[in-house]
């Protein structure tokens, strides 16, 4: 089967003038044939994502312009104002499948809203919201290598599409033929039809606006002095980022000139994912050189942001996802309340796997905190949940340890726009106080306990990695374990049982151990890992690193 779909592609005119050549390359190798052809790319509710190539288990203007009809097809059934908005990061090919896909909806009768230059996550949510479209795309593969494009798939609330309605595009475009199925005119016919429009500056600036509100204490950045360092890492935060700051009055800024400008072959950083330290190396060498407070990064979708502070020492530390959400979320409370700017019953958010540190601090300023499935979605529809009872306003925070932030409800994905502008705020605050980020995190831990969160990845590459990975669970789930590295396991939480955990079924497992350590295993969403997520809570770092590190032991024979 798949060597009939790839001699019909070989045959076909592709267009695209690369895909073509890799086919004829590929001629005589049957493993690279059927890696290609035997299965397609599942479009899921974090929509699609893979290496950019020919095939059907590849990203490319045949892949786009199927999924694409069959968001059209869904989009057709929703009534309103039948619009999509469209955005596009700095990825190869990026500008091309956006084109592709307002092309396919144009053919569908649908109006489109594209972005006339590349912009990230969070300016696609809001002009999703702001046009009060039915869907977005965001074409992106986050922080994925240069090799990876792809297609975040948006519901008419700005947030990444639901089950129900994924597994809907997912039925119709099954029902779509890839190469002949897709209706489809070019750019300029849609343009020339007014059914594709470009995004207004009346929305940019409402974006602008609308993160610039959520200033905790404003005009104090302005005077502080702050010397920062940013890296967009080739990305789409340049822009964004860059007018907050000056708006913001922080003037000191050094952009690493390597990482400037858009480029989606990411030659400075094979991996532009905040989270790892390779990514952020050149901005550290450059903060080092300048003596910056502060040096941030954000993805290459602008969506999260990694951070390193300067310690008193001179030093530079990077900091954990964990650790700047429970910074913003200390500092976001603790300022709202001296501002008198805090709403009643306040709420914020956090994912299952983010750090119990949070909720400690929630606590101590009077604060609900909820917790929610991996996927910020769910931090999303926790803000749609209280717009939906006129309480919206009482969110004020919601985090992921994987480095993506938000506050307040005019976006619902994360955005690394507004956590720059507040992480650059909160350190000009510390400054002006004769303090630093790092300080404040000391006082926090020795406040609430030293907490230690880490995470583990464990790769699964290749046809049979997914099989692998749900094998891994299937036997953690018939034979769970008593014990993890000498520790008892005092507790089991299988969020596959909505009916023991009251959030929707997910396959994530958690496991508390007798000393108040716990570790949670959770399949990758997006890519073919198992994480293991470690918590552990020691008198000092050292004891928490020990005690996690004992627990890694023990559990990496597992999936190997």
């Amino acid at each position: 089967m798949y060597k009939e779909e790839y001699k019909r592609w070989l045959e076909a005119d592709l267009i695209d003038c690369d895909l073509k050549p890799e086919l004829m390359r590929i001629k005589d190798d049957d493993e690279a044939i059927k890696e290609r052809f035997a299965v397609s790319l599942q479009f899921g509710t974090a929509g699609l994502r893979g290496t950019l190539g020919a095939g059907t288990n590849r990203m490319n203007i045949w892949v786009v312009r199927q999924a694409t009809q069959g968001v059209a097809d869904w989009v057709k059934t929703q009534g309103g104002t039948q619009t999509v908005a469209i955005s596009y990061d700095s990825r190869l090919k990026g500008y091309t499948f956006a084109k592709d896909a307002a092309g396919v909806l144009a053919a569908n009768g649908i109006n489109v809203r594209i972005y006339d230059e590349l912009m990230p996550v969070p300016a696609l949510s809001f002009a999703t919201r702001y046009y009060k479209c039915n869907a977005g795309i965001m074409v992106t593969a986050s922080h994925n290598p240069a090799q990876y494009n792809g297609y975040k798939a948006y519901g008419p609330d700005g947030c990444q599409m639901t089950d129900d309605a994924a597994a809907i595009v997912y039925d119709a475009i099954q029902k779509t033929d890839v190469l002949t199925g897709a209706k489809y005119m070019s750019f300029a016919e849609g343009v020339e039809k007014g059914l594709i429009r470009f995004v207004g500056d009346d929305c940019k600036e409402a974006f602008y606006e609308a993160i610039e509100a959520r200033q905790v204490r404003p005009g104090l950045a302005a005077s502080s002095g702050l010397k920062l360092v940013y890296s967009p890492l080739n990305g789409t935060g340049l822009v964004p980022v860059t007018r907050i700051l000056k708006d913001l009055g922080i003037t000191d800024v050094t952009i690493v000139p390597e990482q400037e400008y858009p480029n989606g072959y990411f030659t400075t950083c094979s991996y532009p994912n905040p989270e790892i330290f390779a990514a952020l190396e050149k901005g550290l060498e450059l903060a080092k050189e300048v003596g910056a407070d502060l040096m941030l990064a954000t993805d290459p979708d602008a969506d999260r942001v990694g951070v390193a502070m300067k310690c008193p020492d001179g030093s530079y530390e990077l900091v954990t996802g964990n650790e700047m959400g429970v910074l913003l979320l200390d500092y976001i409370c603790a300022g709202r309340i001296e501002q008198g700017t805090m709403p009643k019953n306040p709420v914020a958010v956090k994912s299952i796997v983010s750090t119990p540190l949070a909720d400690k601090v929630a606590e101590h300023y009077g604060v609900e905190l909820r917790s929610v499935l991996t996927g910020f979605k769910w931090i999303g529809d926790q803000i749609a949940q209280l717009e939906a009872a006129g309480e919206v306003d009482r969110f004020i925070f919601g985090f992921e340890e994987s480095y993506g932030y938000l506050a307040g409800p005019y976006v619902r994905d994360k955005d690394a726009v507004i956590a720059s502008m507040l992480i650059c705020e909160m350190a000009a605050y510390y400054r002006s106080i004769g303090s630093s980020l790092k300080q404040r995190m000391e006082e926090i831990y020795a406040q609430y306990g030293r907490y230690l969160n880490q995470v583990d990845s464990f790769e699964f590459p290749g046809l049979t990695g997914m099989d692998k990975m749900a094998g891994i669970m299937n036997s953690l789930r018939k034979e769970p374990p008593a014990e993890i590295g000498g520790r008892n396991v005092v507790g089991v939480k299988d969020y596959a049982k909505p009916e023991e955990t009251g959030l929707p079924k997910a396959n994530v497992l958690i496991y508390t151990l007798d000393n108040g350590s716990a570790v949670v295993v959770r399949p990758s969403g997006t890519e073919p890992k198992i994480k293991t997520y470690f918590t552990t809570l020691g008198k000092d770092l050292e004891a928490a690193q020990t005690e996690k590190k004992t627990l890694a032991d023990a559990l990496s024979p597992l999936f190997s």
